[in-house]
């Protein structure tokens, strides 16, 4: 069957989790809701599949990308059916851009949480969840053969020659990559929630909590049913779990690749893991740094309780938003408390603008893209000083510094352009400078928290008006596929390939 027929049968049999909840709470109206949806669109997925059988099928990459671009612009149609209907008094408009929000792993909300029910917020968790793993098989089945979503940077040494690592990936038939990804992917994917599940559980964070909060983390989406992770009662012991999990959205090869001898040292070697780690600390120390230089200008003393408080607010908070996750510390306010300081939200935005690592469920620029781009500078600047020097590196080396480079820098300007044709058409909407550039940001990198923490004052999505909900759900839509994989769908030589 076509990749989108199959989406919408796992939609439907998806909807039968909250409806299962609902029922159990005895919350009937939510449980029909969900549950006469799932019948409706599995019986329209069996209809589909009886009439798609006499097609003959195209199965290529190109197709699947295409197909992958319509899923995110119908399934949240489709999935904001039982949402709609359990609410009850919210328009069907205000449900679409909440399920496009969660499948692109986005994470801005409409609601307030207390206007949900639990199966209400484990829809839209679930959502988020599915929307990730999508993320995660798309990138390796689909993305990785096309040189995209940031394939087309990096390289692997083959023997005495170098090729991309979509081209490794050919000799497989599409339809084949795609099932194998599901087959390996997705019993990792369910393992690590199941497992951050249970640890969150363990902290003292209530079952629905913890689910939301492990589907959360491991789909980079930032969903909450709290709203965010303040005043949970898992405390500090669980941000700490949190914290680990966030190694999932800074590298592919933390799940792509088998765990052997050799993992570690591989991930110690990793360049965008290494990039993560060098901005975080860095920033980390910086951050610690201005509050305690505020705590003694106000002569608050040096408490090390309070010092160290604002060191784990930073360090959380600042690689969350690297992942494009969005969760805020709960020792973030009390760091502010101790030095008096505002927090700095242009700092979080570029955090999220420059994103995790590639072909995991992190949105934004991705880290092997700014890494190239670093690597090139350094060595343009090391050729002013020595210019008959030869760099280090190997040919892979060489390849992100001068292919990879120059790949990068065509992304890094076309997310610029399209982050000021977004932030063009919010203010055409009635927005001012700021907040369109905070609203634009959060959509490109997939980051919805953002607009709660980005600007001076945070920017309530339900306040918004409908044509600036419009521009976000295509804002959202073209930072989850990435503004080069969109032209190379309109590119015509990229269909005679």
């Amino acid at each position: 069957m076509p990749l989108l027929v199959l989406l919408v049968g796992i939609c439907a049999l998806a909807m039968l989790v909250p409806a299962a909840v609902a029922m159990i709470e005895e919350d009937f109206r939510t449980g029909r809701s969900f549950f006469y949806s799932a019948l409706l669109f599995f019986i329209l997925t069996v209809v589909l599949g009886f009439a798609t059988q006499g097609l003959k099928p195209v199965t290529t990459a190109r197709s699947h990308l295409a197909g992958l671009a319509l899923a995110y612009l119908f399934l949240p149609a489709i999935l904001a059916v039982p949402l709609a209907d359990a609410i009850g008094n919210t328009r069907y408009f205000n449900a679409y851009f909440e399920m496009l929000s969660c499948l692109t792993t986005t994470g801005a909300t409409l609601f307030d949480p207390a206007r949900l029910g639990d199966g209400e917020h484990l829809w839209r968790a679930l959502v988020g969840w599915l929307g990730g793993l999508l993320v995660w098989v798309t990138a390796m089945a689909v993305m990785a053969p096309l040189n995209l979503g940031g394939f087309e940077v990096s390289s692997e040494s083959q023997g005495r020659q170098v090729v991309s690592s979509g081209a490794q990936m050919q000799a497989a038939a599409p339809a084949v990559r795609l099932r194998r990804a599901v087959l390996f992917l997705a019993p990792t994917y369910a393992g690590l929630t199941s497992l951050l599940w249970l640890l969150q559980v363990l902290a003292g964070e209530s079952d629905l909590t913890a689910l939301a909060h492990a589907m959360a983390v491991m789909s980079t989406s930032g969903i909450s049913p709290e709203g965010s992770l303040n005043a949970q009662p898992g405390g500090f012991l669980s941000e700490l779990v949190i914290f680990f999990f966030f190694l999932f959205a800074l590298t592919r090869h933390s799940f792509a690749d088998r765990v052997t001898p050799e993992t570690p040292r591989m991930l110690f070697h990793d360049r965008e893991l290494r990039l993560a780690a060098y901005v975080v600390i860095a920033l980390t120390g910086l951050f610690f740094l201005r509050h305690w230089i505020g705590a003694l200008e106000i002569e608050a003393g040096v408490e090390g309780r309070s010092a160290l408080t604002a060191l784990w607010g930073s360090l959380f908070t600042i690689t969350s938003f690297v992942t494009t996750t969005g969760f805020v510390s709960d020792y973030w306010a009390e760091a502010r408390g101790w030095s008096g300081l505002p927090t700095p939200g242009l700092l979080l935005v570029g955090l999220a603008l420059m994103g995790g690592g590639a072909a995991t469920t992190a949105g934004g620029i991705k880290l092997i893209r700014v890494y190239a781009l670093y690597k090139h500078g350094a060595r343009e600047l090391g050729k002013l000083t020595h210019p008959h020097s030869v760099a280090a590196g190997g040919r892979m080396g060489r390849r992100i510094r001068r292919e990879g480079a120059y790949i990068a820098w065509v992304f890094f300007m076309l997310f610029i352009l399209s982050t000021a044709a977004i932030m063009l058409a919010l203010s055409m909407t009635g927005l001012d400078f700021e907040d369109s550039f905070v609203l634009a940001a959060a959509a490109l990198s997939t980051t919805g928290p953002l607009a709660a923490f980005g600007g001076e004052q945070p920017i309530i999505y339900a306040a918004l008006s409908d044509p600036a909900k419009m521009v976000l759900m295509g804002a959202m839509i073209l930072g989850r596929l990435e503004t080069l994989a969109l032209i190379a769908l309109f590119n015509p030589g990229f269909w005679r390939i």
